[in-house]
């Protein structure tokens, strides 16, 4: 079993990557395989809502010079998904809220039925407002979301700062080992049998 982690931050060894990297320890001490994947410094496009992806039906975004189709394609083979991000201004990453909504929409069969949990790291206050508009999605794709101590916040500035953290490195471990135990329990359980969405407007 695997797990696709995504570092949300530009920093490519930041207090984001430290808290992501003690969830990926944890798991691998519990027999699951665990894989950072950096979003990195170059642009990540926004959804333009040309709706391609859907009408080629081949869960790939029709913009391939970003990271988008490269993660998808991760997460074909992987079984579930955590991702992690810095608190800007009180919300995530921007470039890793255009991947997220992307790949949930270009590739979602890959996604769908898949246990998650996002990961916020923050110098002081915004972090719960940021953990909710990234497990927001997740709901919408009938994603497990797992859980761990306490809301999966994880405290520092500077680099490294992260590490002192003692409270939310735990929280990391503790949401590892819940993960891998959530995935031992279903694996080799069916997934569920999904009624078709039936969508509504408000105003008719």
């Amino acid at each position: 079993m695997k797990v696709l982690l995504i570092n949300g931050s530009p920093r490519k060894a930041g207090n984001t990557f430290l808290a992501l990297s003690e969830v990926a320890k944890e798991l691998e001490k519990n027999g699951i395989v665990a894989e950072i994947v950096q979003l990195g410094v170059q642009p990540v496009r926004s959804c333009i809502a040309c709706n391609t992806c859907k009408s080629k039906g081949e869960n790939r975004c029709c913009f391939d010079d970003d990271i988008c189709n490269r993660v998808s394609e991760k997460m074909k083979e992987a079984d579930a998904l955590i991702i992690g991000s810095p608190v800007y201004y009180g919300q995530p990453n921007g470039g890793l809220l255009a991947l997220l909504q992307r790949l949930l929409y270009s590739a979602g069969s890959y996604f769908t039925g898949k246990p998650a949990a996002a990961v916020a790291v923050c110098r002081r206050g915004g972090a719960t407002a940021t953990l909710q508009t990234l497990t927001m999605p997740f709901q919408m794709m009938h994603m497990p979301l797992v859980t761990s101590q306490y809301w999966n916040i994880v405290y520092g500035r500077d680099a490294g700062e992260a590490a002192l953290d003692q409270e939310g490195m735990q929280t990391m471990r503790s949401l590892a080992k819940n993960m891998a135990a959530m995935l031992k329990a279903m694996e080799g359980q069916p997934k569920p049998e999904y009624e078709a969405r039936q969508a509504m407007n408000f105003i008719r």
